[in-house]
């Protein structure tokens, strides 16, 4: 295969995919209302046209990122923002699936744990936070 055709079906395929992890992950915040929320939360109704496209083009940057493995070479004060920002994105989402979905208070009911419902939400945080540590500083060396 020629280099300009390879070059022409890599962009294809880039652009392609982006649109369907974009498209896939645009569709699930629309069904768990993540924007109209964020705004009522936050008294930024006027803004949600940026939430919109802040999370556009957040998809699809992060699609193009992924698919030619680009690398950040900064420091650790960098690495550690956008972990934080990973993190919080993490967190909304769940948080937004938990919301609209009732979960824990279901769970509660059903386990006959109303009373427990701060620990079993304790318990959840705590391990995704000491999953995630392991994945970082055990798994991956």
């Amino acid at each position: 295969m020629t280099a300009p055709i390879a070059l022409g079906l890599n962009l294809l395929l880039g652009i392609a995919g982006g649109i369907a992890v974009g498209g896939g992950v645009i569709a699930l915040f629309v069904v768990l209302d993540m924007v109209p929320r964020l705004a009522q939360l936050t008294s930024s109704y006027d803004k949600v046209h940026w939430y919109e496209g802040a999370m556009v083009g957040g998809s699809l940057v992060g699609t193009v990122s992924d698919f030619w493995n680009w690398k950040i070479t900064s420091g650790p004060l960098v690495e550690l923002g956008v972990g934080l920002f990973d993190g919080i994105f993490v967190g909304m989402l769940a948080a937004a699936l938990t919301e609209v979905l009732n979960v824990l208070p279901i769970l509660a009911k059903r386990l006959n744990m109303t009373h427990y419902l701060f620990g079993l939400l304790m318990a959840m945080v705590s391990g995704k936070v000491a999953g995630s540590l392991f994945d970082w500083f055990v798994y991956r060396q």
